[in-house]
């Protein structure tokens, strides 16, 4: 679920929709929780889609730490990608300001920790601009991306929090402890996927446990 003080705005014809900030939202709220509602659709059920109705998921999904493709049942999967976005996925699942989000600024945050699959060029104005997100991404950047969370996370219980109570028991337990330690911080690198090897035998794929 995304925050509710957002709306889905068209920005261009190359583009397409965007989420924008109707109030202020300041840094350490968090914008996205993957709620009860979200649309899980696992490798297996991926696998059976056509073509067609693959690049429609591939487009509109994320990839969670346990392969599975994420599809927001609200706008949230309108959230464009930006070199210097201004919200981030964290290692406990949900999404946060990194920094002050204004009334009428685009949401953006890092598709490099979605797990993609593929290669995936930008259409980004940053000076930053890394021109495409990688399958190597993750293992370049999570320590940046750590520092930028760690800045704002902390946060969490100084800002106003509409979406807090979707979390689950383990996370709220985690953020507590968080809030408790702060040496017990997660990092966002819990949230990778790591596939198991595949064995082909007699044209049968299995995985290796």
């Amino acid at each position: 679920m995304i925050h509710p003080k957002t709306k889905l705005q068209h920005i261009n014809e190359v583009v397409g929709y965007g989420v924008f900030a109707t109030e202020r939202i300041p840094k350490g709220t968090i914008v996205y929780i993957k709620d009860s509602l979200e649309h899980i659709i696992v490798p297996e059920v991926y696998h059976q889609h056509d073509a067609e109705m693959k690049a429609v998921i591939d487009k509109y999904s994320y990839i969670d730490e346990h392969g599975n493709r994420i599809v927001s049942w609200d706008f949230a999967k309108y959230v464009n990608h930006c070199c210097n976005c201004n919200t981030m996925s964290t290692g406990y699942g949900f999404e946060i300001a990194i920094r002050d989000v204004e009334a009428g600024e685009e949401i953006t945050d890092e598709y490099g920790i979605f797990n993609i699959d593929q290669e995936m060029e930008l259409i980004c104005s940053e000076p930053t601009c890394r021109k495409k997100i990688a399958l190597d991404d993750f293992e370049r950047y999570y320590e940046k991306w750590d520092d930028k969370i760690v800045t704002a996370i902390f946060d969490l219980w100084n800002v106003d929090q509409p979406l807090i109570n979707l979390l689950d028991e383990k996370t709220q337990k985690e953020i507590e402890m968080l809030r408790n330690d702060p040496a017990s911080y997660k990092s966002v690198y819990a949230l990778k996927y790591h596939p198991q090897p595949q064995l082909h035998l007699n044209g049968q794929q299995k995985t290796i446990a």
